[in-house]
């Protein structure tokens, strides 16, 4: 079998990479007013040539900038809606475990003061830097799904002093702003584009869902809501725009805040979300069997199996990531699916909890695992 031509590619990734030491002292500089904007942007190119340098090295046919410039994988760009802003005032505290212990991430919460729009291409100048610098790649732009605002707003988009009374309006309007930067972005280069969405995997479990409810929204049908908006997204898309999801359980300093397999937005999501290609977390126990699968059309939708994991260091034995990918073969065709990391290394700045050495290694023993079972 050979390597695709397309994406997701046999050996593929999700996005974020370990922020280098000299960019994080940038950052801290420019925090502190002693490094300019100007020279904050070049120690972000600095770095974003180096990760391109790398992701190259190792043979993997897509390259991201790593999400250097951001401090979080999807706040960043949420707040760069029309209509979205934060609140100074309160925060949202996520909690996140490992085997460790617990820990939270606070992160100021988002405001919809006016109806949502989109004035400016968000990432868009990020993305022509990293279209100049790769070589050998295509240039893979990581932003969140049109879900992530939702279920980041910790309530219903219709309450007291929203802009919206009718929460159909809410979705309209946000798939409509989704959907003016997909073709904004095409415009610009992108030729492949991940949606990243945490909350379709959050919403398997129970807990996740409890917590929902509480606050009035149906959650056992929320994930259905979800995927008819990211749909009405990009129902318009070129047919030479790949596009993908990622959906994993959680990311913050080697933590996770959700558990359990696919099975509750399985068949809604597998059988009906218009992607080309699924990224699933499934590097351990928590993620479930591989069985919520089997809802997947036979066809070229593409699942990336993410059995390494980017929350250690510790490197996966080669021979037991091939048995699993033949395990994963009871429910989808060998030829639909692909392999990646679980997830990325760095979501926000401060990253997981492994060197820059073991990055590597994992990287490495992706594309190698692939060219033993693709060729």
């Amino acid at each position: 079998m050979s390597a695709r031509t397309t994406a997701p590619f046999r050996a593929d990734h999700v996005g974020s990479l370990l922020r280098p030491p000299a960019l994080k002292q940038a950052r801290t500089a420019h925090a502190e007013g002693s490094l300019s904007d100007d020279a904050l942007r070049a120690a972000e190119d600095d770095a974003i040539r180096e990760a391109v340098a790398l992701q190259e090295s190792v043979g993997l046919q897509a390259a991201t900038d790593g999400e250097l410039r951001r401090s979080s994988w999807h706040m960043d760009f949420l707040y760069q809606l029309d209509g979205v802003s934060s609140s100074k005032d309160s925060s949202v505290e996520v909690a996140f475990r490992n085997a460790s212990g617990d820990l939270t991430f606070a992160a100021m919460s988002l405001v919809i003061d006016q109806r949502i729009g989109l004035s400016t291409t968000i990432f868009g100048d990020a993305f022509s830097m990293l279209a100049s610098t790769v070589s050998t790649a295509v240039p893979k732009l990581t932003i969140p799904s049109p879900s992530m605002l939702h279920y980041r707003l910790g309530g219903a988009p219709v309450h007291e002093g929203s802009p919206y009374s009718d929460p159909d309006d809410f979705w309209n309007d946000l798939a409509s702003a989704y959907r003016d930067e997909v073709s904004r972005l095409y415009a610009a280069g992108v030729r492949y584009l991940q949606l990243d969405d945490t909350s379709l995997a959050y919403l398997n479990d129970p807990a996740q869902r409890e917590s929902m409810a509480a606050r009035g929204e149906d959650a056992d049908h929320m994930h259905q809501r979800y995927v008819d908006t990211i749909n009405e997204v990009l129902r318009d898309r070129p047919s030479d725009l790949r596009v993908t999801t990622h959906m994993c359980r959680g990311n913050y300093r080697s933590s996770w805040a959700a558990e359990g397999g696919y099975d509750h937005v399985a068949e809604a999501v597998f059988g009906g979300l218009q992607v080309d290609g699924f990224f699933c977390e499934y590097d351990d126990a928590r993620s479930g069997d591989f069985s919520p699968l089997r809802f997947l059309p036979r066809g070229d939708q593409q699942v990336v199996l993410g059995l390494v994991t980017t929350k250690t260091g510790e490197l996966e034995d080669p021979d037991t990531l091939k048995r699993r990918i033949e395990e994963a073969t009871k429910y989808v065709p060998l030829e639909q699916l692909c392999l990646s990391p679980q997830c990325g290394f760095s979501s926000t700045v401060e990253g997981n909890d492994l060197t820059p050495e073991q990055q590597r290694a994992k990287l490495d023993l992706v594309v190698s695992v692939a060219r033993d079972v693709w060729g």
